[in-house]
């Protein structure tokens, strides 16, 4: 036979949705199998009733285990085995509807007390076991909410005690009562094919026993086959009886160890709080609020997937999201009525809930848990053993915590913190340094020692509040690497806009831009120190590329916190392991008073792959060199324009110039022909003409002056 589905007893006491849900399965199997059964039984009474009807109930019965393959069993309907036998089965009654009766007393003891035990005694005992377990759990639910109400104003040690003892008696019967349903619904699987198969065993020897003429039918081949059954039959019932030992040995020790567990509050000092989880699952209260005062509680099972904190409520099939995790933050509140609760804050600060704990001990692993999620941890190789590093790299770390007020206030004013240097096996490299170059190069010789890194955007307008008292003549470097120039007036029709959105993680400056390496170990330095210093807030911008440079643009209010000219930029490249994490080194003039150059590393994280964003930084670069290429050309074009339409100028003059001469040289010929019969008028024509001559020759050494000069 194969195997048989079970029920997780050792899962009873946590009762999660899933487990509510898999019993559910069970449920409806064991109300098919009592269905088929009273179908089966009902066939085989009237073969015990009506020997003159003994042919039609018995062909009803063929048809029966022929009609098995075609049930929809929840749990082992696709049991070949158990089909292939059933069908044989109903081929050798086929085969026997046309013999005598079967004797009244052979029926009842050989087939019908079989089926009539499992039937009257075994479904019975699952329906009895049903309504306890329905009343048990109903019961458990009343003294739960009931622990839950107690107030922390007005507490009463005799009514904190009375219920708290009637949440541990609750909570142990509905957990036994659950452990002994749950055993009866996987013996249900056992009895099942031994009531369908001991019956109709006894059914054949009981006609074997009867029709002594009958021996013609009972071949040697079928005699095998009904010996092969009782086997299975007997290695069933034994298998059975393992597994009720298993299952009440189970029971016993499960009931030995779980005694603690009922117990609603335990004690913190006997009790170990694991602070190393990255994943916790549980039930817990939530607060709703009706109105602008009163507040109700409901109970869900909330569980960790991922970065995600989900909830279920019972008798739902799957989760729904309640928050994101990622840089979130969580810290205990105090609520008027109610203990043990505390609130998770999106990294946005927009959304907010409010939980309440079984106990203290829950309350602090949830939020161990949920500080360790928003670290995320949960993305390494072995995330526990990475939490308790940084857990301990926090403990014994020398500059104290920020606190929550201040690293609110981050992204008002920068918050600048000193590079601190962890030793190799507990720093939290593991989350952002994969590279193994970066084994076999200097930590200086890529980042100056000390080097402070800005964890925050420092906006214009912070920036022009703390110059006012300052003179217009005194300039101050910018960290981010602006000079402080008059910003030119960038193009509207850029061929390039792309826009993400990613926030800001830190910036420090580099001695080297040769190599990725730099921006890999400038993540990883920002990241260890995030960690250290507890700094979970970013600020989010969108990025805008175009062809002449990137911005940092305020999502709200659409004002341009930083502008990084696209020529400065000299490299690019995404982490290697967490593709969301991307970088830049931006390669700045400096500043006056030093008179060296800068350049200095960014590291953002993206809700996209950072590759999408270092493609699109190569694409404007290439797209800014093709235009630039482009606009000389056009330049170089229009100067030989230029220098063409000035020599048809200088032609058009000397044409002119010509086209007077010629005019003048006409004119005095013109001139000199009625003056030709008298010598007085004939000298001074000849005066003229020569003076004409004298003329023409000086304007001709002009013209050529002129044109040497061109």
């Amino acid at each position: 036979m194969p195997g048989r589905d079970k029920l997780p007893v050792e899962e009873t006491l946590e009762d999660s949705p899933q487990t509510r849900s898999l019993l559910g399965v069970f449920e409806e199997d064991a109300a098919a199998v009592s269905s088929y059964t009273s179908q089966l039984y009902n066939a085989m009474q009237r073969i015990y009733n009506a020997q003159n009807e003994l042919s039609t109930a018995t062909h009803l019965t063929s048809k029966l285990l022929k009609e098995y393959k075609q049930q929809r069993f929840p749990l082992g309907g696709d049991d070949e085995v158990m089909t292939s036998t059933l069908q044989q089965f109903a081929q050798v009654i086929d085969e026997l509807s046309s013999c005598h009766a079967v004797l009244s007393t052979q029926l009842a003891d050989a087939m019908m007390i079989p089926i009539t035990q499992f039937k009257e005694k075994h479904l019975k005992e699952m329906l009895t076991l049903n309504e306890v377990f329905a009343i048990a759990s109903h019961d458990h639910d009343l003294a739960i909410n009931k622990y839950s109400r107690l107030s922390k104003r007005r507490e009463n040690e005799k009514i904190k005690m009375e219920v708290t003892e009637d949440l541990y008696a609750s909570r142990k019967k509905q957990h036994q009562t659950m452990m002994h349903y749950f055993t009866a619904l996987n013996m249900l699987q056992y009895k099942k094919t031994i009531a369908l198969l001991e019956p109709l065993l006894g059914y054949m020897q009981a006609q074997i026993n009867f029709f002594k003429m009958g021996s013609e039918h009972m071949t040697q081949q079928l005699e095998e086959f009904l010996t092969n059954i009782g086997t299975s039959v007997q290695g069933v019932r034994r298998e059975m009886e393992t597994e009720q030992d298993l299952m009440d040995q189970t029971i016993q020790d499960l009931e030995v160890a779980s005694d603690s567990l009922y117990l609603p509050d335990p004690d913190t000092k006997l009790f170990n709080v694991n602070r190393n989880l990255t994943r916790k699952t549980g039930y817990m209260n939530t607060r709703n609020k009706t109105r602008l005062v009163s507040s109700t509680w409901e109970r869900h099972y909330y569980f960790t997937q991922g970065g995600n904190l989900m909830r279920q409520a019972r008798g739902d099939v799957a989760g729904g999201l309640v928050t994101d995790l990622d840089n979130c933050t969580v810290m205990a509140v105090d609520c008027d009525d109610r203990r043990y609760c505390f609130q998770i804050t999106a990294f946005d600060g927009k959304k907010s809930v409010i939980v309440q704990a079984e106990s203290k001990k829950e309350c602090e692993e949830w939020i161990s848990t949920i500080n360790n999620i928003s670290r995320r941890i949960y993305l390494s190789e072995n995330p526990e053993e990475l939490a308790a590093r940084v857990n301990q790299t926090a403990l014994e770390a020398v500059t104290p915590s920020p606190s929550f007020q201040q690293r609110h206030d981050s992204s008002i004013k920068p918050a600048v913190h000193n590079r601190a240097r962890p030793p190799p096996t507990n720093s939290p490299s593991s989350v952002a340094s994969g590279s193994p170059a970066l084994s076999a190069i200097s930590l200086d010789s890529i980042v100056a020692p000390d080097t402070p890194i800005q964890f925050d955007i420092i906006s214009p307008v912070s920036e022009d509040l703390s110059n006012l008292a300052k003179t217009s003549g005194s300039r101050r470097t910018n960290p981010f690497g602006e000079s402080g120039e008059p910003k030119t007036q960038e193009s509207e029709e850029s061929i390039l806009h792309q826009l993400f959105i990613v926030r800001f993680l830190g910036s420090m400056e580099v001695k080297t831009e040769e190599s990725s390496d730099i921006i890999y170990e400038t993540m990883r330095q920002i990241l260890a120190a995030r960690a250290i210093h507890n700094i979970f807030r970013m600020t989010e911008s969108h990025l805008l590329i175009t062809c002449e440079s990137l911005k940092l643009i305020d999502p709200q209010t659409q004002v341009t916190r930083l502008r990084f000219p696209l020529r400065n930029v000299v490299l690019c490249a995404t982490h290697k392991e967490n593709r969301r994490l991307y970088g830049f080194v931006l390669h700045t003039g400096g500043n006056r008073t030093e008179g060296r150059s800068l350049s200095v590393c960014y590291v953002f994280e993206s809700n996209n792959e950072g590759e999408k964003i270092c493609d699109s930084v190569g694409l404007a670069k290439q797209i800014a060199l093709q235009s630039q290429m482009d606009r000389q050309t056009t330049d170089k074009r229009k100067e030989l324009d230029r220098e063409k339409q000035r020599q048809l100028k200088e032609l058009d003059k000397q044409k002119q110039i010509e086209k007077d001469l010629e005019e003048q040289s006409r004119l005095i010929a013109a001139s000199s022909r009625p003056n030709q019969a008298s010598g007085e008028g004939q000298f001074v024509a000849l005066g003229n003409n020569s003076q004409s001559e004298d003329s023409d020759t000086a304007d001709d050494g002009k013209t050529k002056k002129k044109e040497s000069e061109a």
